[in-house]
């Protein structure tokens, strides 16, 4: 839950820091003085664009941070599993990003800072990340429900995420869209496979002609270096001979004007023996004179086999050079090296293969699409009928809170149909519909605000009072089963009179896990099943009373270095100061007015201290 938020420099706020209650917090204050600018600055925390306008006049930067407890129970509250499941996935996600804090594990501090430059530095206990980092950290912490929710509730492609998420569907859904997935796969390479058969045809030909060209060339790494020495050694096997043999006879034969060398090496090692055996320190030098002819003796038979195996083949060198033409021909249109000429031909291999057996391929292809089809289909089905269950439920829950809210006769519906359509997934009796991600059902909330008029979709029935307390019930009923710790509200009574106020009230604050379960029309009790942090932006005071902490927002103007600046400034609330507040909020200045607040307010500790339940009670002595 959030703890603390800390604000400088943004838009007309110099220097801000707001501690909050772990239950139901409210805001109040005039029209511009700055309220929906602090949920503004915790947007940025949550991933909004960052813009330079943000940043206050005279100031080179902006910077947010905020410091959420991952568990703060209220007093006397036991440990919410919820609680525990959201603190433990949060963790481990840190601790795998690195950005834990192993000192302080249950604290976790998110910042955003925006420079005037354009630059944007987004940080989590302390350490830079990017801004999808930072955003899904603190997306699992805070919800925002604000002024734009009531539009995206009149948007049908809104409703079935909505519905899915009370209904606990979401682990479902991704099943099927795993699988939906899995067949757009298929899909696209059976679309690829029947794109032109007569070009899959002049493709394998083209493959043929190129494995087999390369497979009938039989090529080795490396053979080419070894031809291009073969055909230098038969391109000049004559001067080749003439050298060697010149070598061995200077070395072996001489001439009749001179022995050769290995003659008198050999008498050069016999007078060394000799003197070896007068003098025993030469036996070394005689041994290494011994070890010379030696070395030379295996020189000149080297030569004498080198010799004995140069002649001059032509035919070996046009079979060389022929070899050699072959091979460059071959790298010329499939690589650079013989390595790349065998690799070339591997995967032209792999691709033949593939296409060779397209018609196998396809039925293949065809039989899988089939199947997942089927899979779709079930799991559609699955899903469809959960959603079922779920919107009867969730439609008798919604009716139950706007009875509340003074719509007792507006009857609602979640209406889930499917469409048919001829390759859709297949289901068990045969149908096939259409489907995407989601399933194959498509969602849709219907209302009927007065008796006798039919269910219509709620874009063309509510009004903005209407919409703005459908709003207000819906999230009431979604928001028993979201774990989200930490519920923001901004301005969601616009449209609400003073009478619905303190039905409002009572709902957010009951949001918080306080109280008694409140009974609703006769019907079982509810009681949330998860427990939140409520924040609200309000202009009621029988929605302010509720608050378990009341902030008062103003705007202060004042004078500095000779210029008149405005900054938004933020006191807490308490006894005399919060009637007073709420006086102005009712405007009623009087000792009536002041009689009508304490009368709110000793409502409001009844139905917080238990000694009434349910949502019915009303705010006495005052007007709607």
């Amino acid at each position: 839950m959030l703890l603390d938020l800390h604000i400088r420099n943004f838009a007309i706020i110099d220097d801000l820091r707001l501690q909050f209650h772990p239950g139901f917090n409210v805001l109040t204050g005039e029209t511009g003085a700055g309220k929906s600018i602090i949920f503004d600055a915790l947007g940025l925390l949550l991933g909004d664009r960052a813009l330079t306008e943000w940043v206050r006049a005279g100031s080179e930067r902006a910077e947010i941070e905020a410091t959420f407890t991952l568990n703060v129970p209220l007093p006397g509250d036991s440990t919410d599993p919820a609680t525990d499941d959201l603190e433990a996935d949060l963790l481990k996600f840190l601790e795998q990003e690195g950005l834990d804090d192993p000192d302080q594990p249950h604290i976790l501090t998110l910042g955003r800072e925006v420079r005037l430059n354009g630059r944007n530095i987004c940080r989590v206990n302390g350490r830079a990340v990017n801004l999808q980092i930072l955003s899904d950290i603190a997306n699992r912490l805070v919800d925002v429900h604000g002024q734009g929710e009531h539009l995206s509730l009149l948007r049908p492609k809104s409703h079935i995420h909505l519905l899915d998420r009370y209904a606990g569907l979401l682990d479902l859904r991704r099943q099927l869209a795993e699988q939906v997935r899995r067949l757009r796969t298929v899909r696209s390479e059976l679309n690829r496979l029947r794109h032109d058969a007569r070009t899959i045809v002049r493709r394998v030909d083209l493959l043929r002609f190129q494995t087999e060209e390369i497979a009938a060339a039989e090529l080795r790494v490396g053979e080419d270096e070894e031809l291009e020495n073969e055909r230098r050694r038969l391109g000049n096997a004559e001067t080749l001979l003439q050298l060697a043999q010149t070598v061995i006879m200077a070395l072996n034969e001489g001439s009749s004007e001179s022995p050769g060398a290995i003659d008198l090496l050999g008498e050069a090692v016999g007078r060394l023996d000799r003197l070896a055996r007068i003098d025993s320190e030469m036996q070394s030098t005689a041994l290494t004179g011994q070890t010379l002819l030696e070395q030379t003796s295996d020189l000149v038979r080297e030569l004498q086999d080198y010799a004995e195996n140069l002649a001059f083949d032509p035919e070996r060198l046009n079979e060389v050079e022929e070899r050699l033409e072959l091979i460059h021909n071959l790298k010329r249109k499939y690589g650079e090296t013989i390595e790349d000429v065998i690799a070339f031909g591997e995967r032209a291999q792999a691709e033949l293969d593939e296409l060779s057996n397209w018609e196998a391929t396809t039925s293949h292809l065809e039989a899988e699409e089939d199947e997942l089809l089927r899979e779709i289909g079930q799991l559609g089905m699955e899903l469809s009928e959960r959603r079922r269950r779920a919107g009867e439920e969730m439609a008798r829950q919604v009716e139950a809170e706007l009875a509340d809210l003074r719509m007792a006769q507006t009857r609602f519906k979640v209406e889930i149909v499917q469409v048919e359509q001829d390759d859709g997934a297949i289901l068990s009796d045969g149908r096939r519909v259409a489907f995407d991600s989601t399933g194959i059902d498509r969602v849709e909330f219907l209302i009927s605000a007065n008796p006798g008029e039919p269910l219509k979709p709620m874009a063309k029935v509510a009004s903005g009072g209407e919409t703005a307390r459908l709003m207000l019930a819906l999230k009431s009923v979604l928001a028993h089963a979201d774990a989200t710790p930490t519920l923001i509200f901004d301005e969601i009574d616009q449209g609400i009179g003073g009478r619905i106020g303190a039905v409002v009230g009572e709902k957010l604050w009951r949001l918080t896990g306080q109280g008694a379960p409140v009974h609703t029309n006769g019907q079982n009790p509810t009681v949330p099943d998860k427990r939140h942090q409520v924040i609200c932006i309000t202009h009621l005071p029988h929605l302010a009373a509720f608050g378990d902490l009341h902030f008062r927002v103003d705007k202060r103007i004042y004078e500095e270095q000779g210029e008149t600046r405005t900054t938004t400034v933020v006191h807490r609330l308490q006894g005399a100061e919060q009637v007073t507040e709420l006086m102005h909020m009712l405007g009623a200045d009087s000792p009536a007015g002041r009689r009508s607040i304490e009368e709110i307010l000793a409502m409001v500790a009844t139905i917080k201290n238990g000694q009434r339940t349910g949502s019915t009670a009303q705010p006495v002595k005052l007007d709607e």
